[in-house]
């Protein structure tokens, strides 16, 4: 429930991931807009130093910890300086206090599949939510889509390209349970821009030799560690492709993917007039995050105008998924349908971990993704437990190829 501060509504929100990325540029735009946004509540996997630093300055009513471990170090430096934050543990904390009667928005920054249930408890207590983990549609899209619409929850994209997107669609069109067929409403396709990650010009031959730190140094974003690798095999693409089917509702054939090194045009989206939208802006989520803690409204971010003096080209081409299979493989996941994007996000993520670990090469990430899919035939998801089922054995499966 909001309070109202000097005329305007306070919102209290639930920020998870404070310590990543996009807590990071969530915590730009609250200091920013201390009138309106209240940190109330911040949560973590195990950065203690950082978290303990971001308690100081926002002082959240709690902090919840995953880690149970890093949640007694965290516990006891904010007792030391008397510390009115109280720290839980677990990732039942995590699922439970999103939907505390406090809270009015949830931005959901975890990454991988551990934002699912968090993700969905937020939906179920109809809080706006701000989706930044794509992993919880790629997982269970249908499933998440229909809570959203039978709660009648807010549900805004983060991401910058359904971010973008979402900015580009008719206000009529913006509130998901009430959203009609974006087809029959002339929408003709949905244009994806991927900047093609730090190897876009990147030899087949020199791939095989790519490390983790190469692999993290991506040209025009700061990102962490996962999504980082997954922008420079292309993944993370593909997993915006399966996002943008589900958030919008549309088939694979209506999303195209489009290369686009400067980052500016976010995505763009196509009518049945031959009209095209587009969202531009400097490669910064403080934008998205703004607009999606604001809606409708638009509030101040510091982002630096583009200076149209200085774009002197725009480029745009195709994804070359002979260098980066994992996108195509991906897309179609899509088109199978059922539980091979789970399998898809499954083996992806393991194989990920493994690669920064040291232990496998980067061009051995798709490599070991096709050998899971090929194990693990797409089934139809009846509900959760399914998904967390095929997860779990895709898993594991793809750990035992690594290791074998």
């Amino acid at each position: 429930m909001s309070v109202e501060v000097a005329g305007n509504p306070l919102q209290r929100i639930a920020l998870l991931g404070a310590t990543g990325s996009i807590g990071d540029s969530t915590l730009d735009v609250i200091r920013l807009h201390p009138d309106r946004y209240q940190a109330w509540v911040m949560t973590a996997h195990s950065q203690v130093q950082k978290a303990f630093v971001q308690c100081q300055q926002f002082q959240p009513t709690y902090f919840v910890m995953v880690n149970p471990q890093a949640a007694q170090e965290l516990s006891q430096l904010l007792k030391s300086i008397h510390s009115k934050t109280e720290v839980l543990s677990g990732d039942s904390a995590l699922v439970d206090i999103v939907a505390a009667s406090e809270v009015d928005i949830v931005v959901l920054g975890i990454v991988g599949a551990a934002g699912l249930a968090p993700g969905l408890a937020a939906v179920r207590a109809r809080k706006r939510v701000l989706l930044a983990n794509k992993e919880a549609l790629v997982m269970a899209g249908a499933l998440f889509m229909a809570e959203v619409r039978r709660h009648q929850t807010e549900l805004l994209p983060l991401d910058s390209e359904h971010n973008a997107i979402f900015q580009c669609l008719p206000l009529n069109c913006q509130t998901v349970w009430q959203t009609p067929n974006l087809i029959e409403q002339g929408l003709s396709r949905i244009i994806l821009t991927a900047s093609g990650g730090p190897f876009l010009k990147t030899s087949a031959a020199e791939l095989s030799h790519i490390t983790p730190e190469q692999a993290c140094a991506h040209p025009n974003w700061q990102m962490g560690k996962k999504i980082s690798v997954d922008s420079a095999t292309l993944m993370n693409k593909g997993l915006e492709f399966i996002e943008a089917c589900y958030l919008f509702d549309i088939p694979p054939s209506a999303v195209e993917v489009l290369i686009h090194p400067q980052s500016i045009v976010h995505s763009m989206v196509e009518w049945r007039d031959g009209s095209v939208l587009a969202q531009l802006s400097q490669p910064d989520m403080k934008i998205p995050i703004a607009y999606g803690l604001a809606w409708p409204a638009r509030i101040k971010t510091q982002v630096p105008q583009l200076d149209w003096r200085q774009i002197t080209q725009l480029e745009f081409c195709l994804p070359d998924t002979q260098r980066f299979p994992c996108l195509q493989l991906a897309i179609d996941a899509m088109k199978t349908g059922g539980s091979a994007p789970v399998v898809l996000n499954a083996a992806n993520e393991v194989a990920v971990a493994h690669f920064l670990a040291g232990k496998i090469a980067f061009i051995e990430i798709a490599k070991v993704i096709i050998k899971t899919l090929e194990k693990m035939p797409s089934v139809p998801l009846s509900d959760l437990a399914a998904v967390w089922d095929i997860d779990q054995e895709s898993r594991a499966l793809t750990s035992e190829f690594i290791c074998s």
